[in-house]
């Protein structure tokens, strides 16, 4: 026999069973999209490697180290996008979409592919869902999205057990000043730094307080803050979203240290962390990002935003036991006698038409095994149709919790479903 083909490394299948998990959580994130009002938008899955080289930065981990490129049969560089922000910039600045409304409020969910170590919910091919304000400067925006995800979460029910971090990078005047600060207190530890804090020292400062290395971070433990630098308009811009978050009684840590990962973010950032993850405990970061959009070949717009990881978040509903595998079969239809197969597909069609989810056997099983199986697939009822309940167009309905029984009309399993609900 051939060898088995086995799937690439860091890339996952999700099965039956478990994709009704994802469908829950995708059916709770378009409801909270659409009170909120954002749109979808679903941009490529591969682009110009240059967009992701500007937009993200050539010297972040995720340009130099993560991500899938390729040329094509054209001799361009393609690459699989490893994040949406710049994908979506590029669609709005590409489409004029702030010839429609002053503010565009996006969303989008989809795979993203980074060639990293895989980890417990962290894979090469993941799948994130993300929200992008474009076109205001104010602080009531920065709160919107992060109230935005925080109604996700209280949705989900898993709230109580997420943990919000905030900080400002303040604007490019403030981290310009900062930034030679922080440059000069590092000068001295330069050698004790880890080897991508050593080359982040020249190109991005600010990054290294990024680092995970344990050295580098207890190097910086006594690093300058950056509230110190925050000039005017930036501490206003900040005290102006923390008061609104509490206001809006959304609870909050502040954190001096966050700069998150991306060269494209200033003054807002923030991070939402779960404990019921373990040392990978983020399932949420973003901020603003006031000069991408002018970076990437568009006017100068402000925006903010943020981006999730599916597989995280159902690995903390999971944790919390707020997981259920459901089933979405209504009916199973179980035929007790060979002539009425015929009829079976028959009626099937009927009750689909009708808006039914049901389905019934198809490998001739005995009566006995055909009730097992609907049991099996957690159906509400089994409906089962002998060839004398034919004759006389009735049929049986079996709840599958209660075990009560009941004989209706055969036309009228829809109306008897119905008044069930």
């Amino acid at each position: 026999m051939p060898d088995k083909i086995q799937k690439i490394k860091g890339t996952n299948d999700i099965l039956p069973g478990e994709i009704e998990q994802w469908h829950a959580l995708e059916a709770t994130i378009h409801m909270v999209m659409e009170r909120f009002t954002y749109r979808e938008i679903r941009p490529p899955i591969f682009e110009r490697t240059e967009l992701f080289a500007r937009g993200v930065g050539e010297d972040s981990d995720i340009v130099s180290k993560e991500m899938y490129t390729f040329s094509d049969t054209s001799g361009n560089s393609i690459t699989l996008r490893p994040e949406l922000t710049a994908s979506v910039v590029r669609s709005y600045i590409q489409n004029n979409l702030q010839q429609e409304a002053p503010v565009q409020k996006l969303w989008y969910e989809g795979p993203m592919f980074r060639q990293e170590r895989p980890q417990k919910g962290r894979y090469r091919q993941f799948w994130q869902f993300g929200i992008e304000a474009i076109g205001s400067p104010h602080p009531e925006q920065d709160v919107e999205v992060i109230a935005l995800f925080h109604a996700i979460l209280v949705e989900l029910g898993i709230s109580d057990h997420a943990e919000l971090r905030i900080n400002s990078i303040g604007d490019t005047k403030s981290r310009d000043a900062y930034r030679e600060a922080l440059r000069k207190y590092l000068l001295p530890h330069l050698q004790d730094l880890s080897a991508a804090s050593r080359q982040r020292y020249d190109t991005n400062p600010l990054r290294i307080l990024d680092s995970k290395a344990e050295n580098d971070r207890e190097i910086i433990r006594n690093a300058p803050r950056i509230a110190e630098f925050l000039n005017e308009d930036s501490t206003n811009h900040y005290a102006a979203v923390l008061s609104t978050l509490r206001d809006m009684e959304i609870p909050f840590t502040q954190d001096d240290l966050m700069v998150r990962g991306l060269d494209y973010y200033t003054h807002t950032t923030f991070e939402f962390s779960s404990d019921a993850l373990g040392a990978q405990d983020a399932i949420c970061g973003g901020g603003r990002y006031d000069n991408l959009i002018e970076q990437l070949g568009g006017a100068s717009v402000p925006a903010i935003g943020w981006a999730s990881g599916i597989e995280r978040l159902l690995l903390v509903m999971e944790s919390l036991k707020e997981v259920e595998s459901r089933s979405s079969l209504d009916v199973y239809l179980v035929l007790a006698g060979d002539a009425l197969r015929s009829k079976s597909q028959k009626l099937l069609k009927v009750w689909r038409a009708a808006g039914l989810n049901c389905d019934a056997d198809t490998l001739r099983r005995s009566l006995k095994a055909q009730m097992r199986e609907a049991n099996r697939r957690n159906s509400r009822y089994a409906a089962i149709l002998g060839e004398d309940e034919f004759a006389q167009q009735e049929i049986q309905m079996k709840d599958l919790e209660t075990g009560e029984q009941k004989t209706i009309a055969l036309d009228g399993v829809c109306d008897f479903l119905d008044s069930a609900d």
